[in-house]
């Protein structure tokens, strides 16, 4: 056989390969040509926690529905910051999506500050009745003049006070210095119940605890639970003083570069990740309190609760005018 012959009998014996090699060529270039982001998701609580286990639940909606196209990925931990940094994050879009407590958006959007008022809600059912109402929905839009627009509220429970040591009154309280979240209402209703507020964020309470630079703190019983406040502050005592829900949100900037479709996307994903994260929350909420009576806590019920709630009406008062409009729709609700 001549060298001629050669060469082109091996490229016959080719000429298939470059045919199957070129058609698999076209469709992993159709793939690539689908356009692909992926976000970054921030939150502070630990990967098992109703917040976080909800945000995946969110990004996997999103994930679904777009066939792939937007991806989020979710950094629980503190990972991305603490809840201060990542909001600032979010307002510059270098994160995309967070999961925030409602109190410290109060500084950001006056509107949110009447959710951390102590008493508002009768209960549960009135706080949601209140939060799915125009007024609750608004609040999430208004957002957006801080450079972040809200898709859904989370369930938070009931916060209520923890100490290092037995605290069984409202005379028992006063001098004493308490943990609070960055959040002028809060620190109101503490100075009026005659103790000291300790503006703190969330991770170093358990070392303030431990070392004695706070005497308590306040939260709900899934977050005294695993943030491990109780092995240095044994003593809870049932105020139920807040029903602040928590927030999902994203960066303006991130929204305003998405399409209308996948806006719509991103709102029902979120409104159903929010209602499976209200199920899930009564679970682990219950949960929270029996292992915490387990391992010793002492939980004290509040004797005269008239009391409280008489001793921060002037915290009340205090934002009865800034608050009106939103107070009115809370009183609408409420049966």
């Amino acid at each position: 056989m001549t060298i001629s012959r050669l060469i082109a009998a091996l490229l016959c014996m080719m000429l298939p390969i470059f045919l199957i090699s070129g058609c698999d060529t076209k469709i992993s270039s159709k793939k690539r040509d689908v356009p692909q982001v992926t976000f970054l998701l921030a939150e502070n609580q630990g990967p098992d926690y109703p917040t976080t286990v909800s945000s995946r639940k969110f990004a996997d909606l999103v994930y679904r529905r777009t066939q792939g196209r937007i991806k989020i990925d979710v950094y629980p931990s503190a990972q991305l910051g603490d809840e201060k940094v990542a909001i600032e994050q979010i307002q510059i879009g270098a994160i995309d999506f967070m999961r925030v407590h409602s109190s410290p958006l109060a500084e950001f959007n006056k509107q949110f500050a009447v959710l951390s008022l102590p008493y508002i809600f009768d209960n549960e059912e009135h706080m949601w009745r209140f939060l799915e109402s125009e007024m609750g929905i608004m609040m999430l839009n208004n957002l957006s003049s801080s450079k972040m627009q809200g898709l859904a509220y989370y369930d938070n429970g009931a916060r209520s006070l923890y100490f290092r040591k037995p605290v069984d009154s409202l005379e028992a309280l006063k001098g004493l210095k308490i943990r609070v979240q960055q959040n002028k209402v809060t620190m109101d209703m503490i100075s009026a119940w005659g103790a000291s507020p300790i503006p703190m964020q969330y991770g170093d309470t358990l070392n303030s605890l431990q070392n004695g630079v706070i005497d308590g703190a306040e939260n709900n019983f899934p977050s005294y639970f695993t943030s491990k406040h109780y092995q240095y502050a044994p003593y809870c005592l049932l105020s139920k003083h807040q029903r602040a829900p928590e927030v999902l949100l994203i960066s303006k900037l991130t929204w305003d570069k998405l399409s209308s479709d996948d806006q719509m996307i991103i709102r029902q994903s979120a409104k159903e990740a929010a209602q499976f994260q209200r199920k899930i929350w009564h679970t682990f909420e219950k949960q929270s309190e029996d292992s915490l009576r387990r391992a010793g806590v002492k939980i004290i019920e509040v004797d005269n609760i008239k009391q409280w709630h008489k001793a921060v009406k002037p915290v009340l008062t205090k934002y009865q005018k800034t608050l009106n409009k939103e107070l009115e729709a809370i009183e609408k609700v409420r049966n």
